[in-house]
């Protein structure tokens, strides 16, 4: 499988007898409230893919954004989320610019009742620094 890094990725996988739990343990960093700080080499990895949400503001989105993800501006955040991800055991990946605008929104997710949050380590700047590509001026999937 290619990954996000147009590199060969091999699926995380459960190993048999350790819940899904530690194996989230394992390759994010617990933020306390059931909020997990992810890497990016490990966003592609997380099966089912998660729903990658950008809370930057929209100007910023269209200059770039990773590929597949939904912009959701932080004033509109909890009524557009639960519209776009009904179902609270989704696996969500939150991102700013750099990981600081996050806290507020996967709050938010945590209020709602969502159990499977990830906040993006660094934002979108780790993710280019990292090789992460982004893709530029997709507004269709603003939620």
């Amino acid at each position: 499988m290619v990954g996000i890094f147009g590199v060969w990725l091999k699926p995380l996988e459960t190993p048999k007898g350790k819940p899904m739990k530690q194996l989230f343990r394992a390759i994010t960093t617990e933020l306390g409230n059931g909020i997990h700080e992810i890497q990016p080499h490990q966003v592609g990895r997380l099966k089912p893919h998660p729903l990658i949400i950008d809370v930057r503001e929209e100007r910023e989105y269209l200059l770039g954004h990773i590929d597949g993800s939904v912009h959701v501006s932080l004033n509109t955040f909890e009524s557009k989320v639960l519209k776009i991800a009904p179902d609270l055991n989704t696996a969500i990946v939150i991102y700013c610019a750099v990981g600081n605008s996050c806290a507020s929104a996967t709050e938010a997710l945590r209020r709602l009742g969502y159990r499977n949050i990830f906040s993006l380590k660094g934002g979108l700047q780790n993710w280019l620094e990292t090789g992460g590509l982004v893709e530029c001026g997709r507004t269709a999937g603003d939620a």
